[in-house]
């Protein structure tokens, strides 16, 4: 399991981010956060390819690597994701 948060500027390369989150199998639960998972070489692949396509001086990609116990401790308040981009099909499946 792991959480993939970014900040990025421009919307081409958010925009490549996030297909290449989608690509990889990942949930999006936010605009800028997706959730699934991933084994460390899809991981490392990941990373990798995040730092080819950001600007390493203004964007940021952050990798959250998180164990299943960990996960089910996870508190989630309000509206913890975006109905619009996250489908019922998609919440059962971590919730």
């Amino acid at each position: 399991m792991l959480w993939v948060v970014y900040d990025i500027i421009e919307n081409s390369t958010r925009r490549k981010i996030a297909n290449l989150c989608l690509d990889k199998g990942l949930y999006r639960v936010q605009k800028s956060v997706f959730l699934g998972n991933l084994n460390a070489n899809e991981r490392d692949s990941l990373a990798v390819e995040c730092e080819d396509i950001i600007d390493l001086d203004v964007d940021s990609v952050y990798i959250f690597p998180m164990d299943n116990e960990s996960f089910r401790k996870v508190k989630l308040l309000g509206q913890a994701f975006d109905k619009e981009l996250v489908s019922d099909e998609v919440l059962t499946k971590f919730f």
